[in-house]
């Protein structure tokens, strides 16, 4: 299995398989627009314009889960995204990212890369997975990892 089993849907409702990724390397992250961790998106559009002519990609995933911190709709959050933090990589679908409505495609990451002591379930808002170009699961990082602190890792897969 890879991320490429998996599909989702873009913030405006279209389909997204993964599939469509094949040969880049992809980062996902669960977001939030009411978090200590939002001001992140500007790091990670920074990275998502620094690195995509070579073939990398961020994908958003907004995430209502932690503390309640993305309560709008898909069309609230485009334009926060996009006015506040000039948000230009994918962002797909609200999901949940842990309990039984677990998106397919967070379930597989978290398996494929645990977090601290093994636990597979996400902390908080901003846990970021790096996949290289085949597909692979390579590094899980915390919300407390910036995503300037990515670039080294991001380096070495493209």
């Amino acid at each position: 299995m890879s991320i490429y089993d998996f599909s989702a849907q873009t913030l405006d409702g279209k389909p997204a398989p993964l599939s469509e990724r094949q040969g880049q390397v992809v980062l996902i992250v669960n977001t939030a627009s009411k978090c200590g961790f939002t001001p992140q998106y500007s790091g990670l559009e920074a990275l998502y314009r620094k690195y995509k002519d070579r073939g990398f990609v961020v994908l958003g995933f907004p995430c209502n889960q932690f503390g309640a911190q993305e309560p709008g709709n898909a069309e609230e959050i485009a334009s926060f995204c996009s006015l506040t933090y000039d948000v230009d990589f994918p962002m797909m679908a609200k999901i949940d990212v842990n309990g039984p409505q677990t998106h397919p495609l967070y379930a597989y990451l978290k398996h494929a890369k645990k977090g601290l002591l093994g636990s597979e379930g996400i902390k908080w808002n901003f846990t970021k997975f790096l996949v290289d170009r085949t597909g692979e699961v390579k590094a899980r990082f915390a919300p407390t990892d910036t995503p300037q602190s990515l670039a080294g890792a991001i380096e070495a897969l493209l």
